[in-house]
């Protein structure tokens, strides 16, 4: 890399998250950008302080002690630019998930159309939808109004119209968003994105205008009955939701003046940087992020021609935990737990973890139940993502999730986990992905980060993904079969760089690994029996290169979808198995 491409820049990134704030400096070492340190402190969105500028000031002075470098003033302000004497930083970015989910109604003409693409927009940020209102509401005006004002929402967003279409529908739906506006006080109205027809702008100035918060335009997302196009309106509704923020929590603005405007919500930055890798690596297979968080699960995935971007408030881990079991059983959360747990030890971790989002696991149950939730979770938040991927996604069979090449994972439930092991095997459970995939580990949790900063500047991303900041657990292998119990499904031989072999039978119903360490490369040898599928076919082997990882290569013969023994014995015994294998303890 030409010396002129690297300024030498610092860059400071603060991600306010639900739980805990980070601020993780990024700097130039022998000429490429690098991951330097983070220093973590408790967030400060809730009382006593409720403002989230003393939390992030807290977090610089941890990484100030970690450096032994001066970032902030005697004032306790951040020195930006950087200093002479080597104290500051040159730049700064944010990103933010604290706060509640924000209320959404949603609005649009037909139910399977706009009204769908208006859901799947909603979704792509830290939104809760409160309401729904479309052609087919057979609610009288007063009725919508009567909800709108009972929900309070903090955010209207309004779709429908193919471009040049009607228009006298959207007015009908208008009217009622008006009137309710008009009676909300005024620092209560709510937002308003509109992304429908882009000739009805003047008559939604007119009828919502003066009655909201704020009014926001964007393309629209369904320009025609068979075409939908969200991400430029995800870029508005990324940048609506700081402003919401601003409203909500104190210190916001604070942040956002810090860095200039380079403020940015934590899922739409992993957004945007999975939409990057996704061109970078060109893979016929998708490309998969999931973070797993207090504030919420975040879905993002990168295909050929599509990006996704999935929020879930209602399944993060944090003060909406005991929201999960609207979703969701006490029964299924304890179907993840190697040890006999009672419900009521359960619940109580529930409501204890809620008020307490930033506690960890003192004790072995702690962690089992913690693993067990942080599971459930991640479940339910893939099978609802799975219904948005696109249809001609690469896949073995239509069910089952599709071929990813490579899975990136982060969020405090798998940094928590004390072994590798024991994060592989939630993401096997809970993705459960097919064929041949890398699974990587963002221990850091940079990958937000790193699509704020591309903003800033575009080469330090590529150069910190590259320099080894992110942990390779290794190559997993994952047949789609049908068998009993015990049946051999595939055989495969490692070849190492030094001509070594090793061999392993993965039988159904079971979990087998071949070393290969991080750094190494060899070639593996697959053959597969009883007509299981890795990605070439139904009963079709094959040959190919495998670079090493934590664990090596994991074979998970364990059949897709998954389905765990029924008997609560032999089920917490095969957990036991699993983790031990994996070396999970």
């Amino acid at each position: 890399m030409p010396s002129s491409l690297v300024a030498g820049n610092s860059l400071l990134a603060i991600d306010v998250g639900a739980a805990n704030t980070r601020a993780v400096l990024f700097d130039v070492i022998e000429g490429e950008y690098r991951f330097v340190a983070s220093g973590v402190a408790p967030s400060t969105a809730e009382a006593p302080f409720k403002d989230v500028s003393e939390g992030a000031r807290n977090a610089i002075e941890a990484l100030q002690k970690i450096l032994g470098r001066t970032l902030l003033d005697s004032s306790r302000a951040l020195l930006i630019p950087s200093q002479s004497n080597g104290s500051g930083v040159d730049a700064l970015v944010v990103t933010l998930s604290a706060g509640p989910a924000i209320k959404t109604v949603v609005v649009g003409l037909l139910k399977d159309v706009s009204l769908e693409s208006a859901r799947r927009l909603t979704e792509s940020t830290y939104a809760r939808i409160v309401d729904t209102i479309g052609l087919s509401d057979l609610r009288k005006p007063d009725q919508q109004i009567d909800s709108i004002l009972r929900h309070r929402p903090d955010l209207f967003v309004i779709a429908g119209g193919t471009d040049g279409g009607a228009s006298r529908s959207i007015q009908k739906l208008l009217e009622p968003i008006g009137l309710a506006s008009f009676l909300m006080p005024q620092e209560k109205r709510p937002a308003v994105l509109f992304a429908g027809n882009e000739k009805m702008e003047e008559e939604v100035k007119t009828l919502v205008g003066s009655l909201a918060a704020s009014l926001h335009f964007s393309p629209n997302i369904r320009p025609s009955l068979d075409t939908e196009d969200i991400d430029p309106a995800e870029r508005e509704l990324a940048r609506m939701v700081i402003n919401i923020r601003k409203r909500q929590l104190k210190g916001v603005d604070s942040l956002d003046l810090w860095s200039g405007g380079h403020i940015l919500p934590t899922a739409y930055a992993a957004g945007r940087m999975v939409r990057f890798l996704s061109k970078v690596y060109g893979s016929q297979k998708g490309l998969l992020s999931v973070d797993l968080g207090a504030s919420a699960s975040v879905i993002a995935a990168g295909f050929r021609n599509k990006s996704v971007l999935k929020v879930f408030p209602q399944f993060g881990i944090g003060e909406n935990l005991t929201g999960l079991l609207n979703y969701t059983t006490l029964e299924d959360i304890l179907r993840w737990s190697p040890l006999d747990i009672p419900d009521s030890v359960l619940r109580d971790y529930l409501h204890h973890k809620s008020l307490y989002p930033a506690t960890i696991a003192a004790t072995k149950e702690d962690l089992v139940i913690a693993q067990a939730v942080a599971r459930q979770a991640l479940y339910l938040a893939m099978q609802s993502a799975r219904r948005d991927f696109p249809q001609n996604a690469a896949r073995i069979k239509p069910a089952l999730t599709p071929l990813f090449e490579p899975i990136l994972a982060g969020g405090s439930a798998l940094n928590d986990a004390s072994r590798p092991g024991q994060g592989l095997l939630l993401l096997l459970d809970t993705i459960q992905p097919v064929g041949i995939t890398t699974v990587i580990l963002d221990q850091n949790s940079l990958l937000p980060l790193l699509g704020a900063a591309a903003s800033q500047n575009n080469i330090l991303p590529v150069q910190v993904l590259e320099s080894g900041a992110f942990l390779s657990v290794g190559t997993v292998v994952s047949p789609v079969v049908s068998a009993r119990y015990g049946t051999p499904i595939l055989r495969a031989k490692m070849t190492y760089e030094n001509g070594a072999e090793a061999q392993v039978e993965l039988k159904y119903g079971s979990i087998e690994t071949l070393p290969l360490a991080i750094g190494e490369t060899g070639k593996l040898t697959v053959q597969t029996l009883h007509g299981a599928d890795v990605g070439y076919g139904p009963g079709r082997g094959g040959s190919f290169p495998v670079s090493g990882g934590a664990l090596g290569v994991v074979f998970d013969g364990r059949g897709r979808p998954l389905e765990l023994p029924t008997d609560p014995v032999r089920r917490r015994e095969l957990i036991k198995k699993w983790n031990w294998t994996l070396g999970g303890g």
